[in-house]
């Protein structure tokens, strides 16, 4: 599996930026992550991931427990080139028109988070799923 985590805005302030990091680095014990930071969603269109799941993280996406999410990060990366690609807008969201181009459409919460949250939510996330899928201690779940 190949993970991409596309999102408008820096995450540079606090230990936002440790926290992302941390969990960059172990989920990387697992699979490939990148973090991309976009500037705005004009780069946002034009780095729009073409071939890749995408996953458009929204307020009305669907809600998933990590059990849940970890068997959709199952059924994900066994699609194509297992190859899934999150996208997390900026201080307006994701762009209507390209939110309906996204294969799939997720809630962190049914809250508003600001998306340097929602990014280490979605990483610390990511790395909850793939300990339960490989049913290891960190995952109270399994």
């Amino acid at each position: 599996m190949h993970f991409t985590i596309q999102s408008v805005g820096r995450v540079r302030a606090g230990g936002w930026k440790e926290l992302a990091d941390d969990y960059l680095s172990r989920i990387s014990h697992y699979a490939r992550c990148d973090s991309i930071e976009l500037r705005d969603d004009q780069e946002l269109v034009r780095k729009w991931p073409k071939s890749d799941v995408v996953v458009a993280l929204e307020v009305h996406g669907n809600k998933l427990n990590s059990v849940q999410f970890a068997r959709q990060l199952e059924r994900w990366g066994n699609q194509g080139k297992g190859q899934v690609s999150f996208v997390i807008g900026g201080a307006e969201g994701i762009p209507d028109e390209l939110s309906m181009r996204a294969n799939y459409l997720l809630s962190l919460s049914p809250m508003t988070l600001p998306h340097r949250l929602a990014k280490v939510l979605l990483l610390e996330q990511v790395y909850r799923g793939l300990t339960i899928i490989r049913g290891e201690p960190y995952a109270r779940e399994t």
